[in-house]
């Protein structure tokens, strides 16, 4: 932790004013989505495009990992780039406008309403996003320091703004067929520019710079990190490309093939910086963030899979594309935010609580914020509601959905809980 101490030192970090609340909502938004699985578990055993999944996928895509990572980022690009943030009211407006635009879009998508409310959300959400990119390309822009993660968080950024401009066409041409094909079939492509573009290319740049700096490691690598960005945009780009033509199934393989080749250059990436690292003594946030790590390849399998499916029986298995989507969302994504969370959040407090008495005395450490017994049973059931639910899309048994389902909100109940105790600390007297 003290790496970060030095670094924010040396720079004007964002104000915990800007940062705290997408934090706040992404937490809210994991309790929300846990709930409406809960509710509508019995939707998971038939077709994947429905309402009330649809609903569920933005609120996890959106309220839940998005808004989590755009509060990260507006905390973490200072210290990457060495300067400040360009615009801490743009960052105000990044979250006012899509903590607004998100609730309208899943109500649209819930009740499957895609009329004026469903456009005015995606249209908030798409002018969130277009103001954290210029705010994040200002930003960059007046550093003179070059930083492969930077250019992670804004290419990755860059891709976000493609995904959700494309949704918002997609949302229109439900009702007024502006494209030349329906919506359904331009429902994957949208899902895959935010899946790889946004979350992946995003959640590697920052987790190759957070967890050897969390793991405390000498190891740094920083042209094998030029070659996973090269590889994953090159990914996509051929994906994108080719996503009409007859050719689409096999280069959709050279796609696959390509992120593999960067994923697995990620995991020696990360396994050189735990072999390297100097705290030997691994906690349970970066133990979970590690796992999560290792969870990226199950979705990567399923879409193999898939492909095998469409290209020896002419169609997809909703079964097999529901289970994709669950590990990406509640599986891969949802792990490495349980994880970090408890090793940014914490210092982010700290350091609004703490900064100015540090040098009068001894204060506690940003972990002592939130329980380590609760984590550990967060950690837990999030674990056995994974499983519990993967099972129950794989089998099916519907039983075991809504075990799963039960789990899953005791983990979004007691991740709630811990981030409420770190937000409402006070300081020791």
């Amino acid at each position: 932790m003290s790496s970060i101490e030095n670094n924010s030192d040396s720079v004007k970090t964002t104000s915990y004013k800007v940062v705290l609340p997408f934090y706040i909502y992404a937490a809210l938004a994991f309790l929300t989505a846990s709930i409406f699985v809960f509710l509508h578990s019995t939707d998971f055993n038939g077709h994947y495009f429905q309402p009330h999944l649809l609903a569920i996928t933005h609120t996890m895509a959106l309220g839940w990992a998005t808004m989590i990572i755009l509060g990260s980022c507006h905390q973490l690009v200072p210290v990457l780039i060495e300067g400040k943030l360009h615009s801490e009211g743009l960052a105000k407006a990044t979250f006012i406008f899509a903590a607004i635009g998100i609730p309208l879009l899943v109500y649209a998508f819930y009740f499957f309403e895609l009329n004026i409310v469903a456009i005015i959300g995606g249209s908030l959400i798409v002018f969130s996003i277009l103001l954290f990119f210029i705010n994040l390309s200002m930003s960059i822009s007046k550093s003179k320091k070059e930083n492969v993660h930077a250019a992670f968080i804004f290419t990755s950024s860059l891709w976000l703004l493609i995904t959700v401009s494309l949704g918002l066409l997609l949302i229109y041409n439900f009702t007024h067929l502006i494209l030349s094909k329906s919506s359904l079939q331009f429902l994957s492509l949208h899902a895959h520019i935010g899946i790889i573009g946004w979350f992946s290319l995003l959640v590697i740049g920052v987790s190759s710079r957070l967890i050897p700096m969390f793991l405390i490691s000498k190891y740094n690598n920083s042209k094998l990190l030029w070659v996973i960005f090269v590889l994953i945009n090159s990914a996509l780009i051929i994906y994108i490309l080719f996503y009409f033509s007859f050719l689409h199934s096999i280069l959709t393989v050279a796609s696959i093939a390509l992120f593999l080749i960067a994923i697995f250059l990620f995991v020696k990436h990360i396994y050189a910086s735990y072999i390297q690292r100097i705290r030997k003594k691994v906690d349970e946030q970066m133990q979970l963030s590690l796992l999560s790590i290792l969870m990226l390849f199950f979705p990567i399998i399923i879409s193999i899979i898939l492909i095998a499916i469409s290209l020896y029986f002419k169609t997809g298995s909703n079964k097999v594309v529901l289970l994709y989507g669950f590990m990406i969302f509640f599986g891969w994504l949802t792990a490495i935010i349980l994880g970090m969370t408890f090793k940014t959040l914490p210092f982010i407090v700290w350091n609004k609580v703490y900064h100015n008495k540090a040098s009068q005395g001894k204060t506690i450490n940003p972990k002592d914020l939130f329980s380590s017994k609760i984590y550990k049973m967060m950690a837990f059931s999030y674990i056995i509601s994974f499983l519990f639910f993967c099972l129950g899309l794989f089998l099916p048994l519907h039983l075991f959905l809504k075990v799963g389902a039960v789990i899953l909100i005791l983990t979004a109940l007691l991740y709630n809980l811990n981030v409420f105790k770190i937000l409402l600390h006070k300081t020791e007297k």
